[in-house]
């Protein structure tokens, strides 16, 4: 009986393997992350099953399986404290410090993963993983998402030192179209196209967005194809004026009706200017995949920033100009009215 129990265990646990963690180290590898991390997961798996068969090898009995009650599984929450104890002790393991931002980045908890990133760059400047480890999260802690400043800087060093980086890529060529560098982003995609399968989802989107940056590479980048820009005139109300102060930020914004609160399209400018006109185009996309022309009717809105932040916070003075259609040509008025 111990034979049989232990045989059907062993076999249940490799087909259990087989079917989860091959699918999910190749389409990982697809996406550029580490190989770390998975090898981790992979001891993880074999382990924790293992040692439980071990322990129960020498305590358990298997005729009293039926009436125990099942375990609880350690808390995520609590294996996290212990790296983070590990690393405050060893603040040199940078093997530990990329699996604790991978970890975070899997929770999504982004600004949890950017400082963990930084912890291995403090660890090794040089490690390329956690150089487009910590700008993908700064990205996402971002309100605008865009990737700029140190960010884009260690993208640029990352794909340097690794030029097989295929997130180190990708992102970089983000920042790249962002801003408005479209021959830049379109050089960079073309660097990665090579590497993915032909046949492959990914490689077919990183198709799209270079036959997109290489249209605009050919376009100034003040205008805009027909039917892919909006303009906006925008002012504030009279019994708001009192309340806007120097330095506030005006953000102006497309975003999908009933959709992510991520803009389609956003410009930022000095509240200074108002009334001020503003055109939204594609060349103010997020990311390259969600273009502004890429909806039939957006939701415009604006909002005064006390902050400078584009979240909204109390006491920022908002409007809106409700749904209209991408395809518009005349302008569309908005009235700031309302305080948050």
């Amino acid at each position: 009986m111990t034979i049989t129990f232990y045989t059907i265990a062993a076999v249940m646990l490799a087909i259990t393997l087989a079917l989860l963690l091959v699918p999910m180290v190749r389409e990982g590898r697809r996406h550029g992350r580490s190989r770390g991390v998975f090898v981790t997961m992979l001891v993880i798996a074999l382990v924790v099953p293992l040692s439980a068969v071990g322990i129960y090898a020498m305590t358990g009995n298997t005729a009293t399986l039926a009436g125990v009650p099942r375990a609880s599984p350690v808390a995520i929450d609590d294996a996290i404290a212990d790296l983070r104890q590990r690393l405050a002790e060893h603040p040199d393991d940078v093997e530990g410090w990329l699996l604790l931002g991978q970890t975070y980045g899997m929770l999504k908890q982004p600004a949890e993963a950017r400082q963990a990133f930084d912890g291995a760059l403090k660890a090794r400047p040089d490690n390329p993983i956690a150089m487009v480890g910590w700008a993908e999260a700064d990205s996402l802690v971002r309100p605008d998402h865009r990737i700029e400043g140190r960010a884009a800087d260690l993208l640029q060093r990352a794909v340097t030192l690794d030029p097989q980086s295929q997130r180190g890529l990708w992102l970089l060529g983000i920042s790249q179209f962002q801003h408005g560098q479209y021959a830049q982003a379109s050089a960079t995609w073309k660097r990665l196209q090579p590497m993915l399968d032909p046949d492959s989802g990914v490689a077919r989107a990183v198709a799209q967005q270079i036959a997109q940056a290489d249209e605009l590479a050919g376009t100034p980048k003040a205008s805009a194809p027909p039917g892919t820009q909006l303009t906006i005139n925008v002012s504030l109300a009279e019994s708001l004026r009192a309340k806007l102060a120097p330095g506030d930020t005006l953000f102006v914004f497309a975003r999908l009706p009933n959709g992510p609160p991520m803009p389609l399209a956003v410009a930022r400018l000095s509240a200074d200017t108002l009334p001020t006109s503003v055109t939204l185009s594609d060349a103010m996309a997020m990311t390259p995949d969600r273009p502004l022309s890429s909806a039939p009717r957006v939701t415009i809105a604006a909002r005064i920033s006390h902050s400078g932040q584009a979240i909204a916070q109390p006491g920022d003075l908002e409007g809106d100009a409700g749904v209209v259609d991408t395809t518009r040509t005349e302008p569309v008025t908005l009235v700031i009215d309302r305080t948050h």
